[in-house]
């Protein structure tokens, strides 16, 4: 190949690593290889290594690496984070514990709450104060820093979470003691919670700034360990990293707040979507994103996604509606607003005490995966019934680098068959259906639940499961037009090559609205720009015209516990009137009325590319297109059917009628009778309904 420069995207997901390498020219090249849950850098280098070699391109032609990882989630959910310990202003040990009345579950009496992150023991406490206002109540006793420093170093500590009272009006104490710590403890990072979200909320503010050093340690190991990896392969690009928000970071400051990566992998496709949303004029979809072990669901209105303050981690998936609230450890940074369920290809299948079928939410994961895989799985996954159902390739997968085993899964599902009376083609049928049933829940967490008709919407389906369950979904749903991106099953991976650089900055700003004139708000907000300019200016946008700074203002009516994220625009009484219009479409009410709050302020600090970021159109290039030929497929009502098979090159502008199966590297599209097919000109399959259900 020629000397062209290459942008080279990495998603890790539960069961499948993906890598996508992109040309100036939008010709994309893929390579779909099993996670390595021992160690998810050792796939990444498996991935890239087999690509290049593949397609013999120097690594010293990749300009850019971005990669999204699931390791932050994963630390806090299996429990494997650093020692943490904690120094808090006298009298808070144990807010961590004391928490909130919340519970994801009402009335559920049995309901435990997640045991803290750092044990009682090591929760220490300062004498210490530093009132609302801002005033020293009493001052800092630096010589219990060196009494909690030695226990510290007695215990093992492996990182530090410091969080005052009121430090985001006054963060002179806590930046003290941080500083005191990090010269007491050399090599253990302590995290200062003015550093991560100066603003109001001292249980939240304290819960952040405990994850973020929980995870600290493990993500900075990550990171040094996939660097010596790009190094070893000749990589000499920068390490960028998706966030939870939909933008990239250097490796390095994500090391250090890892807490801005906690929904890495499902962001990218979000942002994907959205971006391809633009391209194509679809302002109003559903994001669907189906993998190996999740199912996600995003709405996109207006050509925008929605961002939520805060999420949980370590609670479990998560349905979208963030009214239900408890399950897990409260983490406040911007969120792409994502519903998840545990369904994937990898999820299980088996019988409940009365006979009946469940699926999910425990997943094959990558190792050993489904039956099929023959990695020494045992039992039967919504994959292996997919097979059964002649909906995937009975041969391979991945152009037959994976090769399957038919009659493993066919004996897993039949063992499973007889359980449940059912026979094998029953079975695998109703394994298919009652994950659309689960994952319909994530459609209508973000949709129904919102007041939103999801028919009014079109499906976007990506991951390597997505396009195979989006026609049975939609149809539940009640939608009509499903897009399938190209080398959707690694859509993640590409989208986020479409990620401009960004950094969500916050500041404190308690006031009362009508006590805020233009001035005041100008002379909160001038620190929080210059920290946007310094930071950007950084990392290479050394040009004004290279920055892109976005002010948001966090409002709540007095008395009110939920603020509302609002961009500040040049009217005072602009804003105020926003914030009633949004009350009103996201509470159901609107009170012009009562008196408005301040919470604080926020900037969204954006490098802008000297080059677009997405092209205006993809093509898979060095494709291994599937040959055309007939497989019988199971629909339903409509039973068995002589199905066409053929890759996506073989669609054009001109519809074709279902059923259908459109075959490729790292996804199968199912066209199911009464909808029809064809590509468009950014090279979508574009599926339309043509009957009623």
């Amino acid at each position: 190949m020629d000397r062209t420069t290459y942008r080279l995207g990495v998603d890790i997901g539960g069961t499948f690593t993906d890598v996508v390498l992109m040309a100036a020219d939008g010709t994309i090249f893929s390579k779909k290889v099993l996670s390595t849950p021992k160690d998810y850098s050792q796939g990444i280098e498996t991935g890239v290594s087999a690509l290049l070699t593949e397609l013999q391109v120097d690594a010293g032609q990749i300009g850019e690496f971005v990669h999204a990882t699931t390791v932050a989630t994963n630390t806090i959910i299996e429990r494997k984070g650093a020692s943490v310990g904690l120094v808090t202003t006298k009298g808070f040990r144990d807010v961590l514990e004391i928490s909130r009345f919340r519970t994801p579950r009402l009335y559920d009496i049995h309901h435990k709450k997640p045991d803290p992150l750092v044990e009682r023991r090591m929760r220490f406490e300062v004498n210490e104060r530093v009132a609302s206002d801002g005033s020293i109540v009493k001052a800092l006793d630096e010589a219990e820093l060196d009494a909690i420093a030695a226990a510290f170093k007695a215990d093992g500590i492996q990182a530090v979470a410091v969080t005052f009272v009121n430090s985001y009006v006054n963060a002179e104490h806590e930046r003290r003691a941080a500083a005191r710590l990090s010269q007491l403890l050399p090599g253990v990072p302590v995290t200062a919670s003015v550093d991560l979200l100066p603003q109001l909320g001292e249980y939240e503010r304290t819960s952040t700034t405990v994850v973020n050093s929980y995870i600290r340690p493990v993500v900075e190991r990550y990171v040094d360990s996939l660097k010596a990896r790009l190094d070893r392969l000749g990589i000499k690009a920068p390490l960028m990293i998706m966030q939870s928000s939909g933008g990239i970071s250097p490796g390095d400051v994500v090391a250090r707040q890892p807490i801005d990566i906690i929904e890495s992998g499902p962001a990218a496709g979000v942002l994907g979507g959205q971006r391809l949303g633009v391209k194509i004029d679809v302002g109003q979809m559903l994001v669907f994103d189906m993998g190996g072990t999740t199912a996600k669901a995003t709405v996109i209105e207006d050509f925008a996604f929605s961002l939520c303050p805060e999420t949980e981690v370590g609670g479990g998936a998560a349905l979208g509606t963030r009214m239900i609230k408890g399950a897990g450890y409260p983490v406040q940074v911007p969120t792409i607003d994502i519903a998840e369920v545990g369904a994937g290809g990898g999820s299980i299948a088996a019988s409940d005490a009365a006979g009946g079928l469940l699926v999910g939410p425990r997943s094959a994961g990558a190792e050993p995966g489904p039956v099929a895989y023959a990695r020494g799985g045992t039992q039967p996954t919504v994959t292996d019934a997919n097979l059964i159902l002649g909906y995937l390739n009975p041969g391979a997968l991945v152009s037959g680098e994976l090769s399957l085993d038919i009659e493993g899964a066919r004996a897993a599902v039949k063992a499973l068959g007889d359980r449940v009376g059912l026979s094998e083609t029953d079975t695998a049928y109703g394994i298919h259906a009652i994950a659309d049933a689960t994952m319909l829940r994530a459609l209508r967490g973000v949709s129904s639940e919102k007041g939103r008709d999801p028919s009014q919407y079109v499906m976007l389906a990506i991951g390597g499961n997505g396009p195979v369950h989006a026609c049975t979904l939609a149809e539940a749903a009640g939608m009509k037009r499903i897009v399938v991106p190209p080398v959707a099953g690694l859509f993640s991976a590409l989208g986020m090559l479409f990620a401009d650089v960004e950094h969500q900055l916050v500041a404190a700003f308690y006031r009362r609205f009508d006590e805020v004139d233009r001035a005041a708000l100008d002379a909160a907000a001038a620190p929080l720009l210059a920290r946007g300019v310094d930071v950007l200016s950084s990392e290479g946008f050394t040009e004004a015209a290279r920055r892109k700074l976005t002010l948001y203002a966090d409002l709540r009516y007095v008395g009110q516990t939920a603020p509302l994220t609002l961009p500040v625009g040049e009217s005072l009484d602009e804003l105020a009137a926003a914030f009633h219009a949004e009350h009103q479409s996201v509470f159901g009410y609107a009170s012009p009325k009562e008196a408005i709050q301040f919470v604080s302020l926020k900037l969204v600090a954006q490098g802008v590319p000297d080059q677009p970021r997405m092209p205006d159109s993809a093509r898979r290039g060095a494709e291994k297109k599937a040959k055309a030929h007939v497989r019988r497929a199971f629909f339903g009502p409509a039973g068995w059917c002589e199905t066409p098979v053929l890759p996506r090159s073989d669609l054009s502008s001109t519809p074709k009628a279902g059923p259908l199966i459109v075959e490729e590297y790292d996804t199968t599209v199912v066209v199911l009778p009464g909808w029809e097919a064809s590509i468009d000109g950014w090279n979508n399959v574009v599926l339309a309904r043509t009957t009623a259900a």
